[in-house]
């Protein structure tokens, strides 16, 4: 290990960074010293991985699936929910989870994702008239997702992009940004630091609104599951539960004492900041991808003109089937630009990689956006390529699903 790393000018330097200066900075260590890098700050010690098959150990080992320590930051939002938790309560809630997510069930959820989508538009085609930097694309892409997120989540029509509820908007970007802030300055880390500094009172202070908000939610709606009269059955004579606040409110009638209405709130709390962040990042540089590449952009809208000609009427989930090649594009793009920037293990046993033993209690740190920069791994980086993703095409690592891959992804 070069003893570099064991000095207080890494973590003052990296607590300094901007965020858009963390990335590069450790893309220039790696190029630096190589494809596996060991940090150690303070009592911590992290080891970043960059060849495709160490990382292809970790992400896809049932046995290393302990988040990093960079996770419990979360906890004060999202307690021991899905992203967070680990051990048999991941694995029995994941699996609990996983149906509410059924096809048949995101077919419900089509005329939301259908409305917004068109109030989207509208507000991209009004700041294009407007004038309006490509730069704020990302805003308006973000308040489409949440949006969709919580009326699909929630059943709360939140109605951002129409300019409402800004309170509980403008508490998720405060919340977000604080602790990616806190991720990455070191002397945060401490609680008691944290929480009576300026970014630490602000951070409890718009954490309760996002509380107090679900909370009245989930209250609200078990009240009307309560008092409803109406019975919607399915062939078997089941109640069918369609939303995913009313199947956690179902499953609590069923089992109180291990769904209570705090686990409700920690699923749900989940749910939202994970669907509507990685999405409407997806989404934004999906959006700036095609408009760099007018080839690939007039394949997508023949594809899409070939279903609806000139029809205004509602996306079905067939036709979602039939645009294999926007379907590629948008992979191509997630390829290319990632939504999530980085992702921690904290080992309970040693991991045996190819050429190193690493020991337990490490920190490994796996960044996907490495992967597009180092065309030795991906040699189509410079020439974005959706056939890739034909079904005999070249396979990305970061996009093969994996054992912690979450619940849902065909709603996203």
């Amino acid at each position: 290990t070069n003893s570099y790393w064991t000095l207080l000018s890494v973590p003052l330097k990296v607590a300094c960074l901007k965020p858009n200066e963390i990335l590069p900075y450790f893309w220039q260590v790696v190029n630096t010293i190589g494809p596996l890098v060991h940090l150690r700050i303070f009592n911590r010690n992290y080891v970043i991985l960059n060849d495709p098959d160490d990382v292809k150990a970790v992400l896809s080992s049932a046995q290393h699936i302990t988040k990093g320590p960079e996770y419990r930051n979360f906890e004060p939002w999202l307690n021991k929910g899905l992203l967070t938790s680990s051990g048999q309560k991941w694995q029995s809630r994941r699996k609990l989870l996983t149906n509410t997510f059924h096809f048949k069930v995101l077919e419900n959820y089509m005329p939301s994702l259908n409305d917004h989508s068109r109030s989207l538009v509208k507000n991209l085609i009004r700041a294009s008239e407007n004038g309006e930097p490509l730069a704020e694309i990302d805003e308006h892409v973000t308040l489409c997702a949440l949006d969709i997120v919580c009326e699909t989540i929630m059943g709360v029509h939140l109605r951002s992009q129409e300019g409402k509820s800004i309170d509980y908007v403008n508490a998720i970007k405060t919340v977000t940004n604080i602790l990616i802030k806190r991720i990455f300055t070191f002397y945060y880390w401490i609680d008691f630091v944290f929480y009576n500094s300026t970014p630490g009172k602000k951070f409890r202070k718009e954490l309760k609104l996002l509380h107090d908000f679900t909370d009245k939610i989930i209250k609200e709606r078990r009240a009307v599951l309560e008092n409803s009269e109406q019975k919607i059955v399915d062939e078997n004579g089941k109640k069918r539960v369609y939303s995913f606040l009313d199947l956690l409110i179902g499953i609590s009638k069923e089992n109180p004492d291990t769904m209570t209405d705090r686990d409700i709130r920690e699923e749900v709390d989940t749910f939202l900041f994970e669907g509507h962040d990685t999405s409407s990042i997806a989404i934004t540089m999906a959006i700036i991808h095609l408009g760099l590449d007018q080839r690939m952009q007039n394949l997508a809208r023949f594809e899409i003109y070939k279903i609806f000609s000139d029809s205004t009427r509602d996306a079905t989930m067939e036709d979602l089937k039939a645009m294999p090649y926007l379907e590629r594009v948008i992979k191509e793009t997630m390829r290319l630009y990632p939504s999530v920037s980085g992702v921690t293990r904290t080992l309970n046993d040693p991991l045996y990689l190819k050429k190193y033993t690493i020991p337990a209690k490490s920190n490994i740190v796996i960044v996907p956006h490495f992967f597009t920069m180092k065309r030795v791994y991906i040699p189509t980086r410079k020439s974005s390529t959706p056939t890739d993703f034909c079904p005999n095409g070249v396979r990305n690592v970061i996009l093969t699903r994996t054992y912690r891959s979450v619940p849902g992804p065909g709603i996203a």
